[in-house]
């Protein structure tokens, strides 16, 4: 009779055991899934601030429609990126639309009325706030993601997460466009 009871506290605390860590998976994806809303709720915004930003401009530099219309192009392939929830489609779209952002401020360095405007100094601060909120995310979440994927692979969760269900997640990272030294130049007037 002891052997039983020995048998069934072994069962009971293997399944206790198996709860606990199952647990913890549960924890670990609830805390990357919401890092990733995090990331999208940044985008989202970014993606809101941008038109009023172009518009803003363009109110002053009218003749600059090449930059206008690839802003307004990268804005809809990240909109059309986010849409799909898959971070390397994503951050490469991020990556291109905050180059061609990028090339809206430089058209705006060109206009001294544009710049001392009220309009274009809060779209201008409010995007530059939303780029630090989307950079903490994007840590935020591959760091949740490094977590989650260490647990995966780690024994002897590794033997029965697979099985449960658990995939590992991806990371939010940059394009190898973003890697490359920028190049700089002066020109003298």
């Amino acid at each position: 009779m002891t052997a039983v009871w020995i048998v069934v506290a072994v069962v009971a605390v293997a399944l206790a055991w198996l709860a606990f860590r199952f647990n913890r998976l549960i924890r670990l994806r609830t805390r990357t899934q919401e890092a990733f809303s995090e990331i999208d709720v940044e985008l989202k915004r970014r993606h809101d601030l941008i038109p009023n930003l172009v518009e803003t401009v363009k109110g002053y530099a009218s003749h600059e429609r090449q930059v206008f219309d690839d802003v307004t192009e990268a804005r809809a392939q990240a909109v059309s990126a986010l849409q799909t929830g898959n971070p390397t489609a994503m951050a490469g779209a991020e990556d291109a639309l905050g180059a061609t952002v990028t090339r809206l401020f430089a058209v705006a360095e060109n206009y001294p009325q544009l710049k001392a405007a009220d309009l274009f100094l809060s779209l201008q601060e409010q995007l530059t706030t939303t780029e630090d909120k989307v950079e903490y995310a994007r840590r935020f979440y591959n760091g949740n993601v490094r977590d989650f994927n260490t647990a995966l692979q780690t024994f002897p969760t590794k033997l029965y997460a697979r099985v449960l269900g658990f995939q590992p997640y991806a990371f939010f990272e940059a394009a190898d466009s973003d890697r490359a030294v920028p190049t700089v130049q002066f020109t003298t007037s």
